[in-house]
């Protein structure tokens, strides 16, 4: 059965339920209401006949009836009932609508009123079924001395009934047929409103929808006019860290995602541009979202560049090595041409103290036990932004006294080598050439803490910039070739920083330019000792 059927057979089967249940409660109610008429009607009537002095009085005289009958006959007429019968205490009649009927006994038992008491109900007379009251004539000294009995016919009350009736069946009949009317129309209405899918073809589309959107790489986020979210995939809610993507669904974007992505995304802006999600640098392409040609919201697409950023920084270090290369080739071959000159002039002793003198350094030389790096990752890191300085004509050192053991949880090591990384490019973009930096790195300073700090001798941060400096977009350089956005370094070291619990922090440098000191959690020592302990038994048993 299709969707439109079912929605019309439930619709038809609600109306005509409440329409002649309705019905039947206004016919009960409305007979109810005609027997509660009558009968107020015939009690009174009863009632004001008994009181009557000239009915009363006339049960002392010869011929009670000569007296009663014509004043029962004119009330009966007066208030439109069927009968009014007059009896005394033996039940013999002084009143009836057929004359006949005078002068002979009641025909139903005139105990409850002869007993001071009203009765009401049907019972079947000499006129047939009726409905009927009687209530007990009082003489002057308190005694019953008759009855009057005031009665309609069960075959008139059905007749009012049934004239009363046929206006409220074609009520209900009128309002059957609206509301079957009302319900195909609505049923039209849902169907157009779905796009006339069955439920099989909705559940078809929702299951392929969920599968798509929560299958892709790329995260989608979607808002719609009030700015409330309405769709997230999971991987939106992985690069925008979103624990429970469920729970965001209505709330306002700007309560869950950051300031710059949630004003973008709520712009609607049609572009593709990188914007800092936490510590992911992300590249969003947004769109209004139009249906049926009116705009109901706009929709975002985020790809994850932060991968691409670390593979563009290895690149740009592989690329520094490979400069360092050729040109320590190119140094090494006119060392060599050098040698050899002075070997063939047969000057021995002036090319042994020329190799004795220039036979160590160059662009990849490495870091040398004081340095105090026992990390090979932070020192490959080191020696490869060295190299990079020294290509741009920078000289970077590392200061006196640094020392890092190395750790074997990788996460920290990890958050460090973003934050030294950052750190540096920033210190070489800032210097000129000749420019001097000094690199230290110390985690035996402050318990279960690594402390950095990079100095240049560049042209520094102003102090009323040293706050903004870590924000978004905020930057004291140029643009380069093949950089997006500037400013967004420094935001990173701050992010991680605050969400480790540790700090980032900028000053002047005694060098003349800026020092940027980062703190973040560390392993203890003797966790680090751990480490070291299990890296020599590795090497013994090697």
């Amino acid at each position: 059965m299709t969707l439109g059927m079912q929605l019309l057979l439930l619709q038809l089967v609600i109306v005509l339920t409440t329409v002649v249940g309705t019905g039947v409660t206004a016919v009960w109610m409305q007979e109810q209401q005609l027997r509660d008429a009558y009968e107020d009607r015939m009690i009174a009537v009863a009632q004001s006949v008994a009181g009557l002095p000239v009915i009363t009085d006339a049960f002392d005289d010869q011929d009670p009836s000569a007296t009663i009958q014509p004043v029962a006959e004119v009330v009966r007429r007066a208030s439109n009932v069927t009968y009014i019968v007059v009896a005394n205490d033996d039940g013999i009649r002084y009143s009836h609508p057929n004359p006949d009927r005078i002068g002979g006994k009641v025909s139903t038992d005139p105990a409850i009123p002869l007993s001071g008491q009203v009765y009401v109900g049907t019972q079947t007379g000499t006129l047939g079924e009726s409905w009927r009251v009687k209530v007990p004539i009082f003489a002057p000294d308190g005694e019953v001395m008759g009855q009057v009995s005031v009665g309609i016919l069960e075959s008139e009350l059905r007749a009012d009934f049934a004239g009363g009736l046929t206006v409220l069946l074609v009520a209900l009949v009128a309002a059957a047929v609206i509301g079957v009317i009302g319900s195909a129309w609505i049923g039209r209405v849902i169907r157009r409103r779905i796009y006339g899918l069955e439920p099989d073809e909705i559940r078809a589309l929702l299951e392929t929808r969920e599968a798509m959107l929560h299958g892709i790489r790329e995260g989608l986020v979607a808002v719609d006019d009030g700015g409330r979210i309405v769709l997230m995939n999971d991987a939106a809610a992985r690069l925008l860290e979103v624990a429970d993507p469920e729970a965001a669904l209505g709330r306002q974007v700007g309560d869950v995602l950051d300031r710059e992505l949630a004003s973008f995304i709520a712009s609607g802006e049609n572009r593709e541009t990188p914007v800092l999600s936490g510590e992911r640098v992300l590249l969003v392409h947004g769109d209004r979202v139009r249906v049926d040609g009116r705009e109901v919201g706009s929709i975002a697409i985020l790809r994850d560049r932060t991968e691409l950023e670390t593979m563009l920084r290895e690149l740009e270090g592989a690329q520094g090595l490979a400069e360092g290369l050729r040109a320590q080739s190119h140094e090494f071959a006119n060392k060599l041409h050098v040698v050899s000159g002075l070997l063939e002039l047969g000057h021995v002793d002036a090319a042994i103290a020329f190799i004795e003198r220039v036979g160590s350094g160059g662009a990849l030389s490495p870091l040398d036990e004081h340095d105090g790096i026992g990390d090979v990752e932070t020192a490959a890191l080191v020696l490869a932004k060295r190299s990079r300085a020294q290509e741009l004509g920078l000289e970077l050192v590392l200061a006196p006294g640094s020392h890092l053991d190395t750790v074997d949880d990788g996460a920290p090591r990890t958050e460090l080598l973003t934050v030294v990384g950052n750190l540096l490019d920033n210190a070489i973009e800032a210097c000129v050439l000749g420019g001097r930096i000094a690199l230290s790195i110390r985690d035996d300073l402050e318990p279960a803490t690594v402390v950095v700090q990079v100095d240049d001798d560049g042209p520094g941060i102003a102090p009323h910039r040293r706050d903004a400096i870590f924000e978004p977009d905020v930057s004291d350089k140029s643009a380069a070739p093949g950089k997006a956005r500037r400013g967004i370094g420094l935001t990173i070291v701050t992010r991680i920083a605050a969400r480790l619990g540790g700090s980032a922090e900028v000053d002047a440098s005694p060098t003349g330019g800026a020092r940027f000191t980062v703190r973040l959690p560390w392993p203890a020592p003797d966790r680090r000792a751990r480490t070291a302990a299990s890296d020599t038994d590795v090497g013994a048993h090697a």
